[in-house]
């Protein structure tokens, strides 16, 4: 029939290609699934709506929306073939009259992208004030500063305005990398949302491992415990020999 292709001639019949919807379907299924935070703040007019638009919906809009508070938008990554991660992307209004929020907002974030616009350089000034107030109000356990990205937007328009201390300031503000981005033309966002999540999963890792241990830790002791409680003989022998 016309439907069964060969595959031998350069094509794949109608029934391998089921099978292997089939197989994909399966695997999707029993995929692990992960949900990742990130704020996106700077100061207002910069374009973290357009950025997130972008990035999330594949579109942009020329025309300006002021930010009520906050929005959020999610995409979805099939990271390999057993992890699909799903980034919540908050989008922080940059208005002052809203600053008294952001821990609200901040709360449960696992990466930043900071922005600032190439066209107004004194929004690059902003973002110190904008890190200082993230870096008060949300951290990793133990106290790490969630991982941060620097976004240069509106590189379409400009790129002259680019602040010559950007490097040193990312170093001494523990910012892990820098981007000039344009949201109209599509440039350096996937690339700056990769290298946030590359370094949220690794901190989501390595941050399971001493939950782990502890439980076994726990576990451990309150074994001993009970170990000893029953053998006050043994309990005895323990007292003697390490007493000093």
């Amino acid at each position: 029939m016309q439907n069964n292709f060969k595959e031998k001639n350069g094509f794949i019949s109608r029934d391998r290609l089921l099978t292997i919807s089939d197989r994909l379907r399966v695997a999707n299924l029993h995929k692990k699934e992960l949900n990742f935070k990130y704020v996106v703040i700077g100061d207002f007019g910069v374009g973290k709506t357009s950025i997130i638009q972008r990035y999330t919906d594949g579109e942009f809009s020329s025309s300006y929306k002021v930010t009520i508070g906050a929005d959020f938008a999610v995409k979805t990554l099939e990271w390999d073939e057993e992890l699909r991660i799903h980034l919540h992307l908050w989008d922080i209004a940059g208005h002052e009259r809203f600053g008294t929020l952001t821990g609200i907002f901040y709360r449960h974030s696992v990466g930043a992208a900071l922005v600032f616009d190439l066209t107004r350089p004194e929004t690059f000034k902003s973002t110190l004030k904008w890190l200082t107030d993230l870096r008060n109000k949300v951290h990793l356990p133990g106290g790490q500063p969630i991982p941060t990205i620097l976004l240069a937007n509106k590189g379409d328009v400009t790129t002259n305005t680019l602040p010559n201390d950007i490097d040193v300031f990312c170093k001494e503000n523990q910012i892990m990398a820098w981007y000039i981005t344009s949201a109209k033309d599509n440039v350096h966002i996937d690339d700056a949302m990769i290298r946030l999540t590359h370094a949220a999963l690794r901190n989501h890792h390595s941050l399971q491992f001493p939950l782990i241990t502890d439980d076994v830790i726990r576990l451990t002791t309150e074994a001993d415990k009970s170990t000893k409680e029953n053998s006050a003989e043994e309990k005895e022998r323990k007292f003697l020999c390490c007493s000093y």
